[in-house]
Formats: structure tokens, C-alpha cells, sequence
């Protein structure tokens, strides 16, 4: 099953009783923050979860797989996940519920 918005707003709506309306603004917020602070470059960090940051690529030769011309691949910024210790263990069934600092 794929976690969509719709989904995150159905189990705010079910877990806290806020109307669906309610739900969907305060997902809204959260991720229009979350982008906001990526966008500038800053750190996200959620305790227990994991953080994203921005990490710089350089330009790089490259190739077409379709034709076999060598082409430049432009420099970008790209978004980076680094899951928390917990969240690791959790997922690869390790996690005993105890204290992890991450």
C-alpha cells in the first residue's frame, strides 16, 4: 500500500477527530514547511524518524543510453534521507523500544 496524502489526512481524521478539512491544512502546513526549509537549504531533522538535507552534485560527464553520446549532466541540488537509528532498527526488526540516540 502506498502512503498518499489522503491517506496521512484519513489517519489524522481517524487518530485526533479532526474534520477532513482540518486534517488535509495541517498536512498542507507541515509539508509546505517541511519544502520551505529544504528549499533554503536547511537541515529537517524529526527525532526518532530520520533527516533530510541538501546535498550539492557537481556537473559530471554522461552518456545517452540511447544514443551513446556523451553529454554534460548539469550540476543540481538533490534531497537526501538519513533514516534515525531508530527508525533502522524498527524497520529491520531490532528495535526493542528502549532509548536510541540517533
Amino acid at each position: 500500500m502506498t502512503l498518499t496524502k489522503d491517506v496521512l489526512i484519513e489517519m489524522i481524521r481517524d487518530k485526533v477527530g479532526y474534520p477532513v478539512k482540518e486534517a488535509k491544512e495541517i498536512l498542507e502546513m507541515i509539508l509546505e514547511e517541511l519544502k520551505m526549509k529544504l528549499e533554503n537549504g536547511t537541515e529537517v531533522k524529526i527525532s526518532g524518524f530520520g533527516k533530510w538535507s541538501i546535498k550539492e552534485k557537481r556537473s559530471r560527464p554522461g552518456r545517452n543510453p540511447h544514443t551513446g553520446r556523451k553529454i554534460e549532466i548539469s550540476a543540481r541540488r538533490v534531497v537526501s534521507f538519513s533514516p534515525s537509528d531508530k527508525l533502522r532498527e524498527s524497520v529491520n526488526g531490532t528495535w526493542t523500544g528502549g532509548e536510541v540516540n540517533d
